[in-house]
This record gives C-alpha cells, sequence and structure tokens, in this order.
C-alpha cells in the first residue's frame, strides 16, 4: 500500500515525487464539517477515478475509472440519504455538479472519506482534482497540477491513499525545491 503525504504547506510527495498541491480554503482540520472549506485529516483510500472523456483521454489507471457525463454529480445534502455519494441528475437534494466548465473535474479521484456509512455533515464530495492554473485554495479537496495526478494515477494501485497531515512536513525539506 502506497500513502502520497500531504502536509500544510501544499505539498503532497507520492513515491519520492513532490508536488505542489492546493487545500482547502478553511486549512486542514481533524474536525471536519460540511461546507467549512477544510481538508480532513487522516488516511484517504482512492474509491475510483472519473474523467472527462471530452477533454482527456482515459488515464492510464490501475484504478476503478469511469467517464463522467453532464448527468453526473455528488449529494452535498446531510439531510438526505444519498448524502456524500454519487448521484444522477437532475436530483432532489442539494448536489454539486460533476461536469464543471471550469475544468478542475476533467480528473477526479474520489477518497474514501465519511463514506463507510457516510455520516450527515461529516463532509463531503472529498476529492482529489486538478488544481487550478493559479493553485487557488479549494473547497476542502486536494488539487494537483495535470502531469502530476497523471503520473499518481499510472502508480496507484487499489488501497493506495492520501495520508493528510495537520502538521508541517516534519522532515524539514522542501518539496519543491
Amino acid at each position: 500500500m502506497n500513502a502520497g503525504l500531504v502536509f500544510p504547506e501544499n505539498r503532497l510527495i507520492w513515491n519520492g515525487r513532490r508536488m505542489r498541491c492546493a487545500l482547502g480554503k478553511g486549512g486542514i482540520r481533524a474536525d471536519k464539517r460540511e461546507g467549512d472549506g477544510a481538508t480532513p485529516t487522516g488516511f484517504y483510500p482512492f474509491r475510483r477515478v472519473f474523467h472527462r472523456p471530452d477533454r482527456l483521454p482515459f488515464p492510464e489507471c490501475a484504478l476503478p475509472v469511469d467517464a463522467l457525463t453532464p448527468a453526473d454529480g455528488w449529494c452535498d445534502d446531510p439531510a438526505h440519504p444519498d448524502y456524500n455519494r454519487f448521484v444522477t441528475l437532475p436530483h432532489p437534494a442539494r448536489c454539486e455538479h460533476l461536469w464543471r466548465d471550469d475544468g478542475v473535474y476533467d480528473l477526479i479521484v474520489v477518497l474514501g472519506h465519511n463514506d463507510d456509512p457516510p455520516k450527515a455533515g461529516l463532509g463531503s464530495a472529498i476529492f482529489l482534482h486538478l488544481a487550478h492554473p493559479d493553485f487557488r485554495p479549494t473547497e476542502g479537496c486536494v488539487a494537483l497540477g495535470l502531469s502530476d495526478l497523471l503520473a499518481l494515477l499510472a502508480a496507484a494501485r487499489p488501497g493506495d491513499g492520501l495520508q493528510i497531515s495537520a502538521t508541517a512536513n516534519a522532515s524539514g525539506f522542501d518539496p519543491l525545491a
């Protein structure tokens, strides 16, 4: 099992590769709540991958991969039984649209956060996805540049995931130096 190490300095290390990442605008928190904009601490296995087939080729990956469609969404309504689940749109509850114009969801890795089973209000739609060009903060996800995310996926295996730490990189080196 491999774990990418995520640090609050917006750094991710995967198999020795050092990567810049964007994290939640609410920082990294152990007590994640829906809508707080925080990236949750802990280990989160990779569950599955989604990609936009109209924008990117099928990624080289040993994880389950599905092509997104305009009708794909993710329920982020804590009051609904589909909370923190993939759904088809339109949907009666509040949902995030996965087919986005800005490109950040052109490649998504679903992280196993609050999903076994989901508990209302403890956070939903925590993904590893593409960063905006300026690496601005996310709503709680971890985001990478395209080449880094593709490299991670090419090496990832079932059972691998991200270990997100609220503690600064203790090794003392700058992963991007």
